[in-house]
Parts: structure tokens; C-alpha cells; sequence
């Protein structure tokens, strides 16, 4: 809905009564002015399934007392050269970002000297370098005049709204967990079944080899010519 709305300019934007950086995120913003030789990289970013950075640019607003805006002028990929801003003034329009802080067990930027680098927008800690008053909130620049050319960073893209390929995945995990679920019962009642089954009969021609390897009876001792009472009779 915020990123829907009507483009104001970000000095009426930010003179509201009340302001909140937080409550303006996405809001469009016109924001007009000429970029100071102030860059920086925003490392570790990604879009488009590529790696690289984000060109950070100072800009100061025409019109004022010297304020100054934060615009991402967008991607860049590994390797590629930084592109230097326009030196002519410029009109830009873009999307209001808060200022972005460090999550818990998150890395942290040098906390003095001078930057070229950073892993987040924190506009408080880049404040410290630049020469003036600076906005309390960034800008990610959507469009400009003059036009973005095919030398400059590629603009960011709007945060995706869909649910994505969230939904397929949740879908494809319950069916795993069904199958695991199923398999599990499958193999419990197979194993529950050879535990009752009976154990097998000995018979056939094993069971005939065991039978004529019995000792002889006393009958048959007793009519054998060895026996000991053949001995006897005679």
C-alpha cells in the first residue's frame, strides 16, 4: 500500500507532524538535488541470482540548508567498476528505507575513520564522514532524470509481495513428512509380524538322515550275531 501511494517530496515527507522513519518505509519520494563525490559500498548483496553491491551516494537536496539524503543508486555485480554519479544536478525518485541496524551476532562495521565499505545502511555511523545535516532515512532509487544508463548500477527491485516458491516448498515438506510418517507404521507392523510368525518344521530328507542316524533297539542288539546275547547262547 505504501509503495502505491502518490510520490511527495522528501522535504514535505520528512516535515510531517510526528514523522517515523519505520512508519515511512516504502513511501515514493522525490528527492532533487546534486550528488556529492561521497560513495560507498554496501557489500554482500545479491539480485537477480548474482552476486555484488549496492552503490550508496550522498546527494544534497536543492533548497535547503544543506540536508543531505542517502540514495542507493542500486546493483553492481563482483568485479564490476563503480560507477560515479552524475555531476549535474538531478531529480530522483525513490523509495523511503529506515536505517538498518545490526541483528543480534551480526558483524560490525569499523566504529571510526573514515568508510568505503559497509555490511548495512546505518546512517548514523556514515553521518560521522559527510559534511552536513543528514536525513534520517535512505533512499532507494526507483528512476532519475537524467535517465539511468546502461553504464549505471541496476536499480533495486521492489520486495516481492507473493508468497514465492514459499508455498510449494511448505507443500512438498508435509508430503515428506507423510511419506516418513507412512514408512515408519509400514516397517513397525512388517517387524511385529515376523516376531509372531511360527518358526519353520524340520521334515523331508532331513528329517530321514536324522532317523537312521538313532542308535539300534534293544530287539534288533539282541538278534545281531555280535550282540551280547548271541554271546551268551553260545
Amino acid at each position: 500500500a505504501q509503495i502505491d501511494a502518490e510520490p511527495v517530496a522528501i522535504e514535505e515527507l520528512l516535515a510531517e507532524p510526528g514523522f517515523d522513519p519505520e512508519g515511512a518505509e516504502w513511501r515514493p519520494v522525490v528527492v532533487a538535488g546534486t550528488y556529492l563525490p561521497d560513495q560507498l559500498l554496501v557489500f554482500n548483496r545479491s539480485q537477480s541470482g548474482r552476486a555484488g553491491d549496492n552503490v550508496l551516494s550522498a546527494l544534497r537536496l536543492d533548497g535547503t540548508d544543506g540536508l543531505i539524503v542517502l540514495v542507493n543508486r542500486g546493483f553492481i555485480p563482483l568485479g564490476a567498476e563503480v560507477p560515479q554519479p552524475p555531476e549535474t544536478a538531478v531529480e530522483v525518485l525513490g523509495r523511503v528505507r529506515p536505517s538498518e541496524q545490526r541483528g543480534r551476532g551480526g558483524l560490525t562495521d569499523a566504529a571510526e575513520g573514515p568508510l568505503t565499505e559497509v555490511r548495512r545502511v546505518e546512517i548514523e555511523r556514515i553521518a560521522a564522514q559527510l559534511d552536513g545535516e543528514v536525513a534520517p532515512v535512505y533512499v532507494d532509487l526507483v528512476a532519475q532524470v537524467p535517465a539511468v544508463g546502461p553504464g549505471d548500477p541496476d536499480p533495486v527491485p521492489p520486495p516481492e509481495v507473493s508468497n514465492g516458491p514459499h508455498l510449494s516448498y511448505a507443500i512438498q515438506w508435509f508430503i515428506f513428512s507423510i511419506c516418513v510418517a507412512v514408512g515408519w507404521v509400514l516397517a513397525v507392523r512388517r517387524s511385529i509380524g515376523k516376531r509372531r510368525r511360527p518358526p519353520p518344521v524340520t521334515g523331508g530328507t532331513n528329517g530321514a538322515a536324522a532317523a537312521d542316524s538313532l542308535p539300534p533297539t534293544d530287539a534288533a542288539s539282541a538278534g545281531s550275531p555280535t550282540g551280547t546275547g548271541g554271546a551268551s547262547t553260545a
